[in-house]
């Protein structure tokens, strides 16, 4: 399933959480999340691991694990996420870019994640609340026709899914987008955790 290029937040679901002042550091985001890595020997693992707790895969996201551009760490390692929304990088237009996203995020020291942090969030992620859809900041993965996709950890409202997205530089999202970033190892040693944090708050 392919997320349309323009595809809305569910009203429901509207971000109110966009600080006053665009986030000058990753140092201003508290750690979102820490989830493991590494943890299945190959792709087809991780895969048979989500349906096994039955979680759902598109058809996008299904092509890109099946692709051998996909890779799973050689090593079990724990690593700290983010979430941020271009309206907190500084965007003020409805829409905006993918690269442009990726390019303002970099330059205040946010991390692109691996693709296997898609599929392990998803089966890391089982309270993720209806409605809400959160874009995997990584290198796109082209499908065998040659489309770059990106994953989506998503509950629709019909059940936990990873699904694919547009993932080509030009490709717009609302700025209400909720991405997951990687945060530095430094960064995350020396930022409070979701629960003590006093910065930005994260959902």
């Amino acid at each position: 399933m392919l997320i349309p290029r323009r595809l809305a937040e569910p009203a429901e679901r509207k971000d109110t959480s966009c600080p006053t002042q665009p986030i000058r550091s990753v140092r201003d985001v508290a750690t979102w999340k820490q989830i493991k890595i590494g943890t299945f020997a190959n792709p087809l693992a991780l895969r048979n691991a989500m349906d096994a707790v039955g979680c759902n895969v598109g058809g996008q996201a299904a092509e890109i694990l099946a692709r051998p551009s996909f890779t799973v760490s050689s090593k079990k390692i724990e690593i700290n996420i983010v979430t941020v929304s271009p309206a907190e990088l500084g965007f003020a237009t409805d829409n905006v870019g993918l690269a442009a996203v990726y390019s303002r995020a970099k330059g205040l020291g946010f991390e692109l994640s691996a693709a296997e942090v898609g599929p392990q969030l998803r089966i890391q992620y089982f309270d993720q609340p209806i409605g809400e859809f959160l874009t995997i900041a990584m290198e796109p993965i082209k499908t065998w026709s040659g489309e770059p996709i990106i994953l989506n950890v998503a509950n629709g409202g019909a059940g936990l899914i990873l699904i694919g997205q547009a993932g080509s530089a030009d490709a717009e999202v609302p700025v209400t987008t909720r991405f997951v970033f990687t945060q530095p190892s430094e960064t995350a040693s020396s930022n409070p955790s979701l629960e003590q944090a006093t910065a930005i708050p994260r959902r």
